[in-house]
């Protein structure tokens, strides 16, 4: 498994993820702009960090990082927010996960 391709794909959800996180703190929560702004900043890196993928194809990226996205943010949910996510969760995330490698990372012809 090519580590600068999951390397990125983790930086990614981290950007995306938390930036989305810090937009519903600041809406949702009250905390403000400087909070959403953050989040709109963090959002924005989400999508450059995107385009350092080895891999050219926008759809193929995407798509995969669709799957880390879905077990990125239960992750974060257990890590920041305190939520327990049940065995369909995880299940789900795991799901989710194995449509990634398959995607990015099975064999191609030509």
């Amino acid at each position: 498994m090519p580590l600068r391709s999951v390397l990125l794909f983790v930086i990614a959800a981290l950007f995306e993820i938390g930036g989305a996180w810090l937009v519903w703190q600041g809406v949702r929560e009250h905390k403000g702009w400087v909070w959403i702004g953050a989040g709109a900043i963090a959002l924005g890196l989400y999508g450059f960090v995107a385009t350092l993928q080895p891999d050219a194809n926008f759809g193929r990226i995407l798509a995969a990082y669709g799957g880390v996205f879905v077990a990125g943010s239960l992750a974060w949910g257990m890590l920041i927010d305190g939520f327990r996510p049940d065995r369909w969760d995880l299940t789900g995330a795991v799901l989710c996960l194995a449509g990634v490698a398959v995607i990015m990372y099975a064999p191609r012809s030509g």
